[in-house]
């Protein structure tokens, strides 16, 4: 399965715009990785009660998929995330690197990011913010991310997102896409054997379309 597939497939079912898209992986070549939808829109529920009709509005959940593609290096795999985070006009990508988050002392909330990282509930949210998640191999890939850790790369679509009415970023063709392949290059990686520092790398592919300047600077 590829990653634009999916995503355009959810985004024409789903119908809703995207607020933001997240891949988790393991530092182990050939394991799936999980993609992740993040929508903008609320479901509405109506109860009765002597006063009349009231209202309340829940987010709807993400939608977490399990892509089982081949990958034998982690700079190969990160070729399609840029691809497909270019093509679909984001702004920027930023790439995390995580620490197992079963080590002794960590933190509550880094078993928390990993457990939703892939597509999965966590006993301290509420049921109803739970994901739907279709990961299959979610129970494997959870005690492996805990041991070994984990990489997230996450972006802001503008092509079928929350911001395509906002942007402003003169690389963008209209409707909010760019033309493949990304031109940037993969940068270096940490020790992904065992990861024991947390890193972050940030890939900006936007340009702004104009120069705002402050407003003493107008006259």
């Amino acid at each position: 399965m590829d990653f634009l597939d999916a995503i355009e497939t959810q985004m024409v079912s789903n119908r809703l715009p995207l607020a933001g898209i997240s891949i988790a992986a393991l530092p182990c070549e050939d394991t799936p990785m999980v993609l992740s939808l993040h929508w903008h829109g609320f479901i509405e529920h109506e109860t009765h009660t002597r006063r009349g009709r009231k209202f309340r509005y829940e987010a709807v959940p993400s939608s977490c998929l399990q892509v089982n593609r081949r990958w034998t290096a982690l700079r190969d795999l990160e070729y399609a995330v840029m691809d497909v985070a270019w093509e679909l006009g984001a702004w920027d990508l930023t790439r995390f690197e995580h620490r197992p988050f079963m080590r002794p002392g960590a933190p509550t909330q880094e078993a928390i990011e990993g457990v939703m990282a892939f597509g999965q509930p966590h006993p301290y949210f509420d049921a109803e913010l739970a994901p739907v998640s279709e990961v299959q191999d979610a129970e494997d890939l959870l005690a492996t991310a805990g041991r070994r850790g984990y990489l997230v790369w996450r972006f802001r679509p503008v092509r079928g997102g929350l911001w395509k009415d906002v942007s402003d970023d003169a690389t963008l063709q209209p409707g909010g896409y760019r033309n493949p392949p990304c031109p940037e290059l993969s940068r270096d990686f940490g020790d992904t054997r065992w990861m024991q520092r947390p890193r972050k790398v940030n890939y900006r592919f936007g340009r702004a379309a104009r120069l705002l300047l402050p407003e003493d600077r107008r006259h």
